[in-house]
């Protein structure tokens, strides 16, 4: 799926995304670019959450932004990734700040607030966390391929993925032609099935990048664990080689 020295890079990636908690506490010029980083990355999670749980807008965005400037604060800097998964840690601490935000303002019959998903502990299949969680790890997948086709010239998977989105009926002939218009080059039909193959795999590795990077302890069974989770797995279990585990 990989080559060793993509896989190395891959790796340094996941530690890095974990040394940005360590960097965002202090008052450095590094540590206010980590909280930023922070906050582009997990923001909109944070806010899809919050307005699931809470039904007022206003009061959905007040949380949100609290939550946020939490994370460009660097409220998140001691975060242990040997305590497990990030966003485990980032649903108790947004969801604390709805419970506190609650119960100071005492306005129990003003402020519409589904309780119950306050309440629950357990993570349902609907849980609107993980709803919000799983679309912000298909996105910063995405916009992983996105970048590389920007930084590589020739590169073509996120253009290929997101065609073949757009135009979901499409057949491999019309799909070629399209491509072939974008980029001023004669493509066939099966050149198009080949590089569409290839541009899924970009897109799984790039996937389970993004999963592991959110883990304290990223072993393939904990990966699968989570791909299982977030409903993804079935994504990219075709995609997957037989010894992606080893």
């Amino acid at each position: 799926m990989q080559t060793s020295g993509s896989h190395t890079s891959r790796l340094d990636a996941i530690s890095t995304r974990w040394s940005l908690l360590r960097q965002a506490r202090g008052d450095t010029s590094s540590s206010a670019e980590a909280r930023q980083a922070l906050v582009l990355r997990y923001s909109p999670a944070v806010r899809r959450y919050v307005r699931a749980m809470v039904r007022n807008a206003d009061d959905a965005e007040d949380l949100a932004q609290d939550a946020v400037l939490r994370l460009l604060s660097g409220d998140f800097a001691g975060a242990d990734p040997q305590r497990g998964r990030f966003r485990d840690l980032l649903k108790v601490a947004v969801r604390n700040m709805v419970r506190n935000y609650w119960e100071k303002q005492k306005r129990r019959r003003t402020v519409d607030l589904d309780v119950a998903t306050l309440d629950d502990d357990r993570e349902p299949a609907d849980d609107p966390w993980l709803g919000s969680w799983r679309r912000s790890v298909l996105e910063l997948a995405f916009k992983a391929l996105q970048q590389e086709d920007r930084q590589r010239p020739g590169s073509l998977a996120y253009t290929l993925l997101r065609m073949r989105a757009d135009h979901p009926d499409d057949s491999s002939e019309q799909l070629a032609a399209r491509l072939s218009k974008k980029t001023g080059t004669p493509i066939r039909a099966d050149a198009l099935r080949q590089k569409l193959r290839r541009a899924r795999l970009q897109f799984a590795d790039r996937l389970i990048a993004e999963i592991a990077g959110s883990l304290g302890d990223p072993t393939p069974e904990r990966i699968e664990e989570e791909l299982v989770a977030l409903g993804l797995l079935e994504m990219v279990r075709d995609l997957l080689p037989a010894d992606w585990k080893a």
